[in-house]
């Protein structure tokens, strides 16, 4: 899979470009501020129909403009697909595939599979379990469409659930069992999709931290949930009153856990910059790697300014491990024009520069 061309009409700080891509590598170069993660986040959005950073369609409208433009021409499985969304202020935004305007967005995901390696990544070590769970959803749901759907229902069970407890009026114990059997339903289809993917996920993690790092440490990724404790319909009636008295729900495959370990310990507390961030890249290169044997295809790669805080012998290998055949086209920012440079001496590989300033593009 690939994208050929992308055309952007006041996106974040990109009030206008036309650009060329090639199938292979394509590197922007610039300094902080300049527009150069705003282009792998538009390319996200186009994948996800929405923006990486900032989930508030209407703050992605550049200042002083009263709409966004994204269109997209893609190669996917050696057909050519348009992928367009427009959004206009105090306006539903539209998302369309070949002119055809979607009934749900959900539909679109995973037609375009992409991986996205960023340094906001870090909130995956960093912040609550929500986080960790957003990570396995993300992957699950970009090449299962059942999950995506389920995930939605469970969600909507949750809120609905959620609602009574903090009502103020008396609600009748029915209402209850009529969303607590629905979370249930769908959180069970949901947390044995999770272990039959963190089986199949994990042993690739440690693959690819393993040629990273050289083999000097061991990592690993530990499932924890409520569902392998106890009977769930037992556990939601059980602590009906005292989700009650805190006014959300306490029991499901919400509260499940992901624990990331180095060398058997939380990576949270004993884990190096460079430690974390080679977590974190091994991690994302595995997603890479469990989408493309889930399509038959490789996802497009996007690199925002990853090499740093890495040494040099990580950083090499990862630019040999990203130049092999499994790997299709790939994105990567960089504030340092040398280091870039540096980096792209080592594949041989078509490349495309892009120089960014201030929302601009040269090549």
């Amino acid at each position: 899979m690939r994208i050929d061309s992308l055309s952007i009409l006041n996106y974040k700080n990109i009030a206008e470009a036309e650009l060329t891509f090639s199938p292979k590598i394509n590197c922007f170069i610039g300094d902080n501020g300049m527009g150069k993660t705003n282009i792998l986040d538009a390319l996200y959005y186009l994948s996800f129909c929405k923006s990486f950073s900032n989930p508030i369609d209407s703050q992605n409208i550049q200042h002083d403009a009263d709409f966004f433009m994204l269109n997209g021409k893609y190669v996917v499985n050696n057909k050519s697909e348009e992928i367009y969304c427009g959004m206009k202020r105090k306006q539903k935004k539209q998302f369309k595939r070949n002119k055809n305007e979607y009934e749900r967005l959900s539909d679109h995901i995973g037609l375009l599979p992409l991986v996205f390696v960023s340094p906001d990544d870090l909130i995956l070590i960093s912040e609550g379990s929500d986080e960790r769970r957003k990570f396995i959803d993300g992957v699950l749901s970009q090449c299962n469409h059942t999950y995506l759907h389920q995930l939605i229902q469970y969600n909507n069970a949750l809120k609905q659930r959620n609602a009574l407890l903090k009502s103020e009026q008396k609600i009748d114990v029915s209402l209850f069992e009529i969303w607590e059997e629905q979370m249930i339903l769908f959180g069970t289809y949901i947390y044995e999709q999770r272990k039959i993917f963190l089986s199949e996920f994990v042993p690739i993690f440690r693959d690819i931290y393993h040629q990273i790092s050289g083999g000097h440490e061991i990592i690993d990724l530990l499932y924890q949930s409520q569902h392998e404790q106890t009977d769930m319909q037992q556990r939601m009636v059980q602590t009906r009153e005292r989700d009650l008295i805190l006014g959300y729900s306490t029991q499901g495959i919400h509260k499940d856990e992901l624990e990331m370990q180095l060398d058997g310990f939380p990576i949270k507390r004993v884990g190096s910059q460079g430690q974390n961030k080679t977590y974190l890249v091994s991690l994302k290169l595995a997603q890479h790697f469990f989408l493309q044997r889930a399509h038959n295809f490789a996802p497009i790669l996007l690199l925002d300014d990853i090499f740093d805080k890495l040494d040099s012998k990580r950083v090499e290998r990862i630019v040999q491990l990203v130049s092999s055949n499994s790997f299709g086209q790939i994105f990567i920012t960089d504030t340092n024009r040398e280091h870039l440079d540096s980096i792209l001496s080592k594949l041989h590989n078509d490349t495309r520069i892009f120089t960014v300033t201030n929302g601009c593009f040269l090549t």
